[in-house]
């Protein structure tokens, strides 16, 4: 297992800015997003890292954002740390499996979801309205049910440390405009469709995922992550059984365990004991191997 990197400090770049996940370094004309193995729930970073998560979030993302060339192109110039920069390689024992020099894009005000099955913020909106995001599904459908089809539900991006909000695809078409708004849907389920039946022959369900896109030199292009296990439900096939949650591969063996607690949700973030680090790292892990047949 390799160091746990909660944090990155590179005096010689330019910190740009720190997500719940991501060091983002401005290198002029390109970004380097470095993933640590910082971990969030419920918008809230957890005081405990997740051993060699960001490797696995890096090389999910490499490895999705390679199957979707042909669909739409992605920000990765390269994932080696021989081809970053000079001033970047003297941190390639931090950097190695785990950063991306990838394009400078303007990201799009909102996030993408897709969800092919009822689960999460989805069902809860269902239970209560038939409907999610304000589009009406059939009555009578139970907690991780497949959806006849894959639904775009879009969100604002928000703040760190606040929760991102469902919004319309009306609402998404006032932010971008009617003809970005219509591609960009039409892409996210595009890509889905992809994944989702990759990952079927590989013994794991893609129940719903998240998307950014960013528009680099005039173009629409796919920016951050892609189908890793904090921006979708992976759950194992073999288990499957709609009517309730289901065992997952990704963060939320992680929420589940935080559900337990009596905390409301805000910072500081509880305590983490060494069971459910290891079995959250675990998890990720899984998935990698899973998707992709190679592990560390």
């Amino acid at each position: 297992m390799s160091q746990l990197v909660l944090q990155t400090d590179f005096p010689d770049l330019k910190l740009a800015g720190r997500g719940k996940v991501r060091d983002i370094y401005d290198l002029g004309d390109a970004l380097l997003i470095v993933t640590t193995d910082r971990i969030s729930a419920f918008d809230v970073i957890m005081n405990e890292g997740i051993p060699d998560k960001g490797y696995v979030l890096t090389q999910i993302s490499a490895f999705w954002f390679r199957q979707m060339e042909d669909i739409i192109p992605n920000h990765i110039i390269s994932t080696e740390v021989k081809d970053f920069p000079a001033e970047c390689r003297k941190y390639a024992d931090v950097l190695e499996g785990r950063s991306m020099l990838v394009k400078k894009a303007t990201p799009l005000p909102a996030e993408c979801i897709v969800r092919g099955y009822i689960s999460g913020s989805g069902w809860k909106d269902y239970k209560a309205t038939g409907a999610i995001c304000g589009i009406k599904l059939p009555a009578g459908l139970v907690e991780s049910d497949k959806l006849e089809e894959p639904i775009f539900t879009p969100s604002t991006k928000a703040e760190l440390g606040t929760h991102d909000e469902n919004i319309s695809f009306d609402r998404m078409v006032e932010l971008v405009g009617r003809e970005t708004a219509e591609k960009v849907r039409d892409i996210t389920i595009a890509i889905y469709k992809r994944a989702r039946d990759i990952a079927d022959t590989k013994g794991i369900i893609i129940a719903d995922t998240k998307f950014e896109y960013g528009i680099y030199n005039g173009e629409l292009i796919i920016i951050d992550e892609c189908m890793t296990p904090d921006s979708s439900r992976f759950w194992p096939k073999e288990s499957y059984r709609p009517g309730g949650p289901q065992p997952s591969f990704d963060k939320q063996f992680l929420r589940d365990y935080l559900e337990t607690l009596d905390w409301n949700k805000t910072a500081p973030a509880p305590p983490l004991p060494d069971e459910i680090v290891r079995k959250t790292a675990e998890k990720y892990m899984e998935a990698l191997v899973k998707l992709t047949g190679k592990g560390k």
